[in-house]
C-alpha cells in the first residue's frame, strides 16, 4: 500500500513538474534557408532540420530523405493546427541580427532601428509576461549579409498539455457531430 501512495505522489509531482522546450532557429537570407532545432531541457534533442523557400511553398527538411512542402496558400490553415501550443508559456527569448553596412551610414541607422524596435517589442512582451527573460543584439558586418539567430524556451507541464489535448479532442468530436447532423441521412429521418 505504501508503494502505491509513493508512486501516486511522484506521478502527480511529475505531472505538475515544468517541462522546458528549447527552440533554436538560425536564418540566412543569402542562402534562403533557416535551420531549426527543438529539444527538451536543452539537452534532449527532439528533432531538427532546415527550411527553404521554393516557388511552390516552404520546404521543411526533417531528415536527409524526408521533406514536407507547405504551399503558401495553405499556411494560414496550417497555423490553426498548432493551437495546442497555446498552453505553453514563453520563458526566454534571445535574438541576434547580423546585417551588412558596418562602414556605411545606412547600416548604422538600420542597426539602431532594429535595436529600438526590439526594445519596444520586448517592453510590450514584458508587460504581458513578467517572468520573460528577453535579449536582443545587432551585429554589423562589412560584407552584405542578413542573418538572424533566435533562441527561445517554452515551459509547460503535463496538466496544461492534457487540458489542451482534451480541448482539441472535444473540438474534433463536436465538428464531427455537426458534420453528421448536416448530412443528407440525418435530414431524411422523420421527426417524432
Amino acid at each position: 500500500m505504501g508503494g502505491f501512495v509513493y508512486a501516486a505522489f511522484f506521478g502527480a509531482l511529475l505531472y505538475l513538474f515544468p517541462v522546458f522546450v528549447w527552440a533554436e532557429v538560425y536564418a540566412d537570407a543569402k542562402e534562403r534557408k533557416a535551420w531549426f532545432s527543438l529539444s527538451l531541457f536543452r539537452r534532449i534533442r527532439v528533432f531538427g532540420g532546415y527550411a527553404e523557400l521554393r516557388k511552390e511553398g516552404l520546404a521543411v527538411h526533417l531528415t536527409k530523405k524526408k521533406a514536407v512542402l507547405l504551399p503558401y496558400s495553405e499556411m494560414t490553415e496550417t497555423r490553426k493546427k498548432f493551437e495546442i501550443a497555446q498552453g505553453f508559456q514563453i520563458w526566454r527569448f534571445r535574438q541576434v541580427v547580423e546585417i551588412g553596412g558596418a562602414n556605411r551610414p545606412y547600416g548604422v541607422m538600420l542597426a539602431a532601428l532594429l535595436q529600438t524596435a526590439g526594445a519596444q517589442a520586448f517592453a510590450i512582451l514584458k508587460t504581458r509576461h513578467p517572468f520573460l527573460s528577453v535579449g536582443s543584439s545587432t551585429l554589423l558586418n562589412n560584407r552584405p549579409v542578413f542573418k538572424l539567430s533566435v533562441q527561445t524556451a517554452l515551459v509547460f507541464n503535463g496538466l496544461v498539455l492534457t487540458v489542451a489535448l482534451i480541448k482539441k479532442t472535444l473540438e474534433v468530436f463536436l465538428n464531427w457531430i455537426a458534420k453528421i447532423r448536416s448530412g443528407p441521412s440525418w435530414k431524411r429521418q422523420p421527426s417524432s
